[in-house]
């Protein structure tokens, strides 16, 4: 049978009358949507819900899948726990997409469960869900910090295994929108909030999956939503399909924005293959990008797709710049893939010969080496923006003044712990907030007193 209608849901346990205690009169739209959402379920009557939920467990690299035959959670950290949820799981469906997902090397499973009971992102749609319909089993699947591209993936894999399995499913994606939408809220405000949610809710509305990979990711982050990752997995759950999209509610009175779409899908609809226009889309902005690579961006970029490909280091070539030979300096090596940071490796200090060498050997170390990511693949290469940072040469200073977030990259020193951060990078707005993610790289405390120094550097695209 395979998906039959996709959902869009934020997660306010206000929404409960136990929890809310008279408050979540302030969300009837929200809540008479949820009504209705239930309604439809009931209707359809799907043997198998997906459910997609930001407060399931969550990895950096990688998607988690609850195993086992089921779970329980309560609302016990709201105040309520009497009110529980219980859900048996759809074992079959999840193996199917576990082997799916194995077979195409994409990382998500069901290893690494840290808790087995059910989050708030999954209890409160099934709490109005379960007042219409319980003959279902549940597949409960978390975010990563993956790209975008690949929490759509992930959707389209859903779209398969519901297709082979013959089930009829439904796919429910929870998230809240901004959390910054008023300054009297819990989170203050601030501009990227309402901005935000009116695109979300006008994109989502009309079905526009494409734009919603084409959000900017630091955009997102400055506007505090929770649920984008969900949104992306349910748009991939209908992608080459026609879907009737239906806005059902929008509002936001306690400062977080709670909005409520519905998808009805149809026919396969070809001209709907959002992943791979967008996949395409980075692959030519990132070949019109090479052409005006310079000398320093070239080489690395040489080198990491010489060692990826084949494994080995390539020799420091013939007709490059001058200085590229004659000068010593720490070089940093940023890559990034669809806009969004892949590896990020250097050396404070020159340790090679000359420039060049730098850049091939730190080249490599950030396409393989950085800790924080997995090792640079060869479908990937093609989808890369690398940058190349010289470092000038540092200098000790005494005063937060002395600092500028755009101009100078910052090094903090304690003992034998160390940190840099480099300039002028996307989200990165103040002296305090570069300072306290150079302790954070060094494992240094927020509150210890460190050692400061700056420097410039001579940045290549």
């Amino acid at each position: 049978m395979g998906i039959l209608a996709g959902f869009m849901v934020p997660h306010p346990p206000l929404a409960i009358p136990e929890i809310g205690r008279g408050q979540e009169k302030k969300i009837q739209k929200t809540i008479k949507a949820y009504h209705q959402i239930g309604q439809r379920i009931k209707e359809l009557q799907p043997e198998t819900i997906v459910l997609l939920s930001p407060h399931q467990v969550m990895y950096a690299d990688y998607f988690h899948i609850s195993p086992g035959a089921g779970a329980r959670g309560d609302f016990r950290q709201f105040g309520a726990r009497q009110v529980a949820v219980e859900a048996e799981y759809e074992k079959e469906f999840v193996e199917k997409l576990c082997n799916l997902a194995s077979k195409s090397h994409f990382p998500a499973g069901t290893k690494g469960e840290q808790v087995s009971y059910l989050d708030h992102g999954t209890m409160v749609p099934l709490y109005f869900v379960n007042q219409y319909w319980t003959k279902y089993r549940l597949v409960r699947i978390g975010l990563s910090g993956l790209s975008f591209l690949k929490h759509y993936e992930l959707g389209m894999m859903i779209q398969q295994t519901a297709k082979d399995s013959e089930r009829k499913t439904v796919v429910i994606g929870s998230g809240d929108l901004s959390h910054y939408l008023t300054k009297d809220g819990p989170y203050g405000f601030r501009e990227e909030g309402p901005a935000y949610d009116e695109m979300i809710m006008k994109l989502m509305e009309k079905g526009a999956f494409r734009e919603l990979l084409e959000c900017s990711e630091e955009f997102c982050q400055k506007a505090g939503e929770c649920g984008h990752g969900s949104f992306l997995i349910l748009a991939g759950a209908f992608d080459r399909v026609h879907v009737k999209p239906q806005r059902l509610s929008y509002e936001g009175p306690f400062g977080v924005g709670y909005g409520v779409c519905a998808y009805e899908a149809g026919d396969r609809e070809e001209s709907r293959n959002f992943g791979e226009q967008y996949e395409q889309r980075v692959r030519q902005l990132v070949a019109k990008q090479r052409e005006t690579e310079d000398p320093y961006v070239k080489l690395a970029r040489r080198s990491i797709e010489e060692y990826i490909r084949t494994g080995k280091e390539i020799e420091i070539p013939e007709n490059l710049p001058r200085e590229m030979y004659r000068q010593k300096a720490g070089v940093f090596v940023s890559i990034k893939e669809e806009d969004r940071l892949r590896g990020c490796m250097g050396t404070i200090r020159p340790a090679k010969s000359c420039i060049a060498g730098e850049i091939l050997s730190n080249a490599i170390t950030a396409a393989i080496r950085d800790p924080r990511f997995t090792p640079i693949e060869t479908a990937e290469l093609d989808k890369l923006i690398i940058h190349v940072d010289v470092l000038g040469e540092a200098e000790a200073i005494d005063s937060l003044k002395e600092l500028d977030v755009k101009r100078y990259g910052v090094i903090v020193t304690r003992g034998h712990r160390r940190g840099l951060l480099l300039p002028n990078l996307e989200g990165i707005d103040t002296i305090e907030d570069q300072i306290a993610i150079a302790k954070e790289k060094a494992g240094i405390r927020k509150e210890e007193q460190v050692q400061l120094e700056r420097f410039e550097v001579v940045r290549h695209k």
